[in-house]
């Protein structure tokens, strides 16, 4: 009888005993949703990252969705941002009623082209209200030329760092190189809360809107009314808010999380160095760049520890179709029947059947995200994958490659 092929999952989130005990602890407080414990993330994140104000979130989408409206982009304008990311990025923009102006990536890296927003803008710099860059696969955009050009419009940032903690550009950290970054803690990421997200920003008009429009637009959410010694029931309404607050339960396993943010991001630095260099010189493999050349450094609030120009949230390869018998949805079907769990990043959003019925995209409108996403495939990286699961990933890519040259 066969033996059955023991399977190298995609993504495992590390969590240990301590985010036991921290959850525990919220759970036995009698105090489950949003107060101290989450106030803490707050704190420590800010502190991490250097940013005046940190807002724990329910979901970086949510955090996107706060950050727009707080800049006041609304119905009729249009916010600029890349086709190559996931659904959450342009979900945002519209949701606060404004439309997505898509333009392409840079073939490299993934990112969001500045040469391309520059011509959006040339275009359409008067119906654009705002930037919103992805910094994909935690590889920083070229957010000194994207600053310049929304200085030049006036127009504010969007920092999309969901997959990008922690990272450091130009000696500081993504996320707090414009207006408001936003990073994600869902399962897959860096660090997890399970679900959620967190917002950065050093403006205080900023931080103190998002501060109340995440939790229905009230003044005093239940752990402030209860701390403050004035009647725990009462509360005034100042806007239409919404409802995105992190629970205790959540910021509990973040904040344990935070403590070995450094311990995973060198996990995932040693898995991203073994599969660079075992994988190099394969004329089938397109390997992803390890950083954008000329940007290391740090500074006093970068802890030297976290100082990295890649985050390392995913491992994105791309095949050399040129070289091979068969494509990329056929190679990845040997890789996962071979029991390497892979994914696709990303399906470009102007694909999707929502977007091309209501802006009547077609599938060539963005060639360079398109030829991407054809021909890319994510390999696992996550700080539990052995040493030897790594080797035998890159094997398996390898024999592949071998079997399928032309």
């Amino acid at each position: 009888m066969k033996r059955p092929i023991k399977q190298i999952p995609f993504a495992r989130p590390a969590l240990g005993r301590e985010e036991e005990r921290a959850v525990l602890r919220v759970m036995r407080s009698g105090w489950l949703t949003t107060g101290e414990v989450a106030a803490r993330f707050e704190q420590d994140f800010a502190r991490l990252v250097g940013a005046r104000y940190a807002l724990a979130v329910s979901s970086a989408t949510g955090g996107l969705h706060l950050s727009l409206e707080a800049l006041g982009v609304g119905r009729g304008s249009r916010v600029i941002t890349s086709p190559y990311t996931y659904a959450s990025t342009a979900e945002a923009i519209i949701n606060v009623g404004a439309d997505p102006l898509f333009v392409d990536i840079e073939a490299e890296t993934c990112n969001i082209s500045p040469a391309a927003v520059e011509a959006a803008l040339s275009r359409h710099g008067g119906e654009v209200s705002a930037l919103l860059p992805v910094h994909v696969a935690g590889l920083p955009c070229r957010m000194d030329e994207i600053n310049a050009l929304a200085a030049r419009y006036r127009l504010p940032v969007v920092e999309d760092a969901a997959h990008a903690f922690p990272v450091q550009l130009g000696g500081r950290m993504v996320g707090t190189l414009a207006d408001t970054g936003v990073y994600s803690f869902y399962a897959t990421k860096s660090i997890t809360t399970g679900e959620g997200g967190m917002i950065v920003t050093d403006s205080e008009p900023l931080a103190r809107r998002m501060a109340m429009m995440r939790l229905h637009g009230i003044d005093k959410d239940a752990y402030k009314r209860r701390s403050s010694g004035e009647g725990s029931w009462f509360y005034q309404l100042e806007e239409a808010g919404f409802k995105y607050n992190m629970p205790d339960l959540c910021a509990a396993i973040g904040v344990v999380q935070l403590k070995k943010a450094a311990r995973f991001l060198k996990r995932r630095q040693t898995i991203a160095r073994a599969y660079l260099q075992g994988l190099a010189g394969l004329d089938f493999l397109i390997l992803p760049p390890a950083g954008p050349s000329g940007r290391a450094g740090g500074d006093a609030h970068t802890p030297g520890t976290l100082r990295s120009d890649h985050a390392w949230h995913l491992f994105i390869l791309r095949l050399n179709p040129r070289t091979l018998t068969v494509d990329r949805d056929r190679f990845v079907a040997e890789l996962q029947a071979a029991g390497i769990g892979v994914s696709v990043h990303f399906i470009p959003l102007h694909t999707m059947p929502y977007y091309r019925r209501r802006y009547g995209f077609t599938l060539e409108d963005f060639p360079v995200s398109m030829q991407n996403y054809l021909v890319s495939f994510s390999l696992p990286i996550y700080p539990s994958l052995s040493g030897r699961q790594v080797d035998r990933v890159i094997e398996t890519v390898r024999d592949l490659g071998r079997r399928f040259h032309r």
